[in-house]
């Protein structure tokens, strides 16, 4: 990446966070986030309260981008097809013809994804990985960009269906919305209307596959790869976790840190920027050993512990 692109991306990133920020006021570490999610190639995870804007997050970013939104309500009768698509004999034609389903779309919103039975979550894991969905042994590609933003509600428990950790896995950043401020707060309830009626794309999705590109050739010197590796085997090694993060989660933080350091106007990752994302990007990968989570130990408290143990790098390698 040159100082000329990297100056490109940022000013992009930017416009882009400024331009979901009018949907999503008093939210711009989130929507960073997210933005960091699409143009790594990954998908976000969210858990949240009922109303607190999630609609309007996947709406937004599929309208900043001049891609299409699809929302799918996770019920516990939901099947498998009714996400990919199905095939059907058409008469007229004597053939087979494929319907999609909702996931063929730039931004596809999972709502409540936990409600849905094992079988219908896990037809989501070979699109979420590959970019393809497979039906009758015919491949359909979902397109560029293509990102799942999938909710979970932490209130109810009832009649839902825990994600397992191969497919909390599959989802590169973890966080959540929360409740607006005060006064952002009062000027939606001034508004009173859908705030994304109107948005303007400030990019095509073809400019940010251009910018998915450039952000992988970003900079990371050795030294920062050490850096993500002994946190991750931290994780692992730490006797309050049963199972630590895997080298995907190593891979996705470096696709991160990436995108964080392109967004600001940098060429090069610094252990900062791995040390500011390693909580959304990690934490949803650990699992607590039973007496630590019995004793109210979170994954978020493991993470900062060990964030604080493992000693970032401070000199550059000759």
């Amino acid at each position: 990446m040159t100082p000329e692109q990297s100056a490109w991306f940022a000013e992009t990133f930017s416009a882009l966070t400024e331009n979901v920020g009018r949907v999503l006021l008093g939210k711009e570490s989130t929507v960073r986030l997210a933005l960091t999610a699409m143009i790594a190639e990954g998908h976000l995870l969210l858990e949240d309260a009922p109303g607190t804007g999630k609609t309007s997050l996947a709406k937004a970013l599929a309208a900043t981008v001049q891609g299409t939104h699809h929302r799918i309500q996770f019920t516990p009768d939901l099947l498998p097809s009714d996400v990919t698509g199905v095939t059907i004999y058409d008469q007229g034609t004597g053939r087979f013809e494929f319907h999609r389903g909702p996931v063929f779309a730039s931004v596809v919103l999972a709502d409540e994804i936990n409600r849905a039975s094992p079988k219908t979550q896990a037809a989501l894991l070979e699109v979420m990985e590959e970019g393809n969905v497979t039906v009758d042994g015919v491949t359909h590609p979902v397109g560029r960009p293509f990102m799942v933003i999938a909710t979970q509600n932490p209130i109810e428990q009832a009649g839902t269906y825990r994600l397992p950790e191969a497919q909390l896995d599959r989802f590169i950043i973890k966080t959540s919305l929360g409740y607006p401020d005060r006064s952002s707060t009062v000027e939606i309830l001034a508004g009173a209307k859908d705030r994304t009626l109107g948005l303007s794309a400030r990019i095509t999705t073809e400019a940010v596959g251009t910018m998915a590109d450039l952000a992988q050739t970003v900079h990371i010197d050795p030294v920062v790869l050490d850096y993500v590796a002994r946190i991750t085997e931290a994780t692992r090694d730490d006797s309050q976790t049963a199972l630590g993060a895997s080298v995907r989660g190593g891979l996705a933080l470096v696709r991160c840190a990436k995108v964080w350091a392109a967004s600001q106007g940098r060429e090069y990752v610094l252990p900062d920027d791995v040390k500011g994302l390693a909580q959304p990007v990690l934490a949803h990968r650990l699992v607590l050993d039973a007496e630590a989570e019995f004793a109210g130990v979170t994954a978020t408290d493991v993470l900062a512990r060990l964030l604080d143990q493992v000693a970032p790098p401070v000199l550059r390698a000759v």
